[in-house]
């Protein structure tokens, strides 16, 4: 998939520049592509090396975090709910032990730690599937909750805006909380719709009803606030929960008697790494979106999505952040690149670098986790995981355009 979609950029931006040189006499598009390739090599490494000591930083605090046992006790946490969503799960079955784990570091942002728990879940869920090449009701429901992806703390977002040169990285915090939220909500409801779960109970409502609270009452705070006072509280509240999480990580896991010192500086050596790792595909990326710019046909299907939405009288500003949110479900890495490029393009602090980034947290990369999770147990027939997937991902992408307007207006 993603093979196909990198190289369609080039050969798109090829036939755009033909179009545009032999049609428009505009000769120079071309080197504007050339021009744009070199930019775009650059722009990347400049990115990876800028987010070293971020990346360091945050990586030292999620190894504090996972050595303390902080996924521990949300799985527990969680393990009861699934015990009523996925009745055909024998009763204390070692998949609800991977999933929940899967599901906690997830919502911790611990994306290296989830990916394995997650194979782990899809092999103990496989164990008991009785049809080996099609996806289970309990596989199906697992794969849409990874995909609309709620994290408390979209760290990898921050990073990019302070290395874009936001005034306040994480003023998108809020935003990307009730998106990711309204994401797993509807995934949630619409997989049970399809699978006729019985959501009408005390343990399923308790923990629906704790979530719905959580969003009725940010809702109702900020509905109270000017837009100017709005985007102020959002920044305060969200720097004073980030803080206060690394404070609790810290405190928690002296508290567990480990050495945090050590901790923090084990996970903070992956973050060169890590940052290093990222250039060849932030390179790739890049480049390719780059020259598909350049060759002016990104801006041909964004000027048509405006003249669409300018018709039935809309505003049209979320159109410069589409890229993002179309690349979403594709491609993790590719909407990355997109965000990056957007911010590039239009600033941090933009309605669209803002949108962009509060888009690229709400959801995970659906075709990326299906293929992955699925791939890894040999399912071949997916039933309606893909279309119960994409509507949590329409719902994330839906409420980040509405709590745009709402908190950056």
């Amino acid at each position: 998939m993603l093979n196909r979609i990198w190289l369609s950029f080039f050969i798109i931006a090829f036939f755009s520049a033909v179009a545009t040189w032999i049609g428009g006499g505009d000769g120079l598009v071309f080197e504007r592509m050339v021009d744009a390739l070199f930019k775009m090599g650059k722009v990347s490494v400049e990115i990876s090396i800028g987010l070293i000591g971020a990346l360091c930083f945050w990586l030292g605090i999620m190894k504090v975090a996972e050595k303390a046992g902080m996924v521990d006790v949300l799985a527990k946490g969680l393990s009861p709910l699934f015990h009523k969503l996925m009745p055909e799960v024998p009763k204390n079955h070692a998949a609800f032990g991977s999933i929940t784990m899967n599901l906690s570091a997830n919502l911790l942002g611990l994306d290296n730690a989830a990916t394995p728990l997650g194979i782990k879940a899809m092999h103990d869920l496989q164990s008991i599937n009785p049809k080996k090449d099609t996806a289970s009701n309990a596989q199906i429901l697992f794969l849409v909750l990874n995909t609309s992806s709620v994290t408390l703390f979209p760290i990898a977002v921050f990073v990019y805006r302070a290395q874009q040169g936001a005034m306040s990285p994480t003023d998108v915090f809020i935003p990307i909380l009730i998106a990711t939220f309204s994401s797993t909500l509807v995934g949630l409801c619409v997989v049970a719709w399809v699978q006729k779960l019985k959501l009408a109970n005390f343990v399923v409502l308790a923990y629906l009803g704790s979530m719905l609270a959580l969003l009725a009452s940010l809702i109702v705070y900020f509905s109270s606030l000017t837009a100017e006072v709005l985007s102020h509280q959002s920044a305060v509240l969200s720097n004073f929960l980030i803080f206060s999480f690394v404070l609790l990580c810290l405190s928690w896991a002296f508290y567990k008697k480990h050495n945090v010192y050590e901790l923090f500086i084990e996970g903070a050596k992956q973050g060169f790494e890590f940052s290093i790792s990222l250039i060849p595909y932030l390179l790739a990326m890049l480049c390719a979106i780059g020259v598909f710019r350049a060759s002016g046909a990104l801006d041909i299907a964004l000027d048509g999505m405006r003249q669409l939405v300018t018709f039935f009288n809309g505003d049209t500003r979320f159109v410069d952040a589409m890229p993002t949110a179309f690349m979403q479900p594709l491609s993790g890495s590719g909407a990355r690149a997109m965000m990056i490029e957007t911010m590039n393009m239009h600033g941090a602090d933009s309605f669209a670098g803002r949108l962009a980034s509060t888009v690229q947290g709400s959801t995970e990369t659906t075709f990326y986790v299906l293929a992955v999770y699925f791939g890894a147990v040999g399912i071949k027939h997916t039933r309606h995981a893909v279309a119960c997937g994409l509507s949590a991902d329409l719902a994330g992408i839906v409420t980040a355009i509405a709590v745009c307007y709402w908190f950056f207006g």
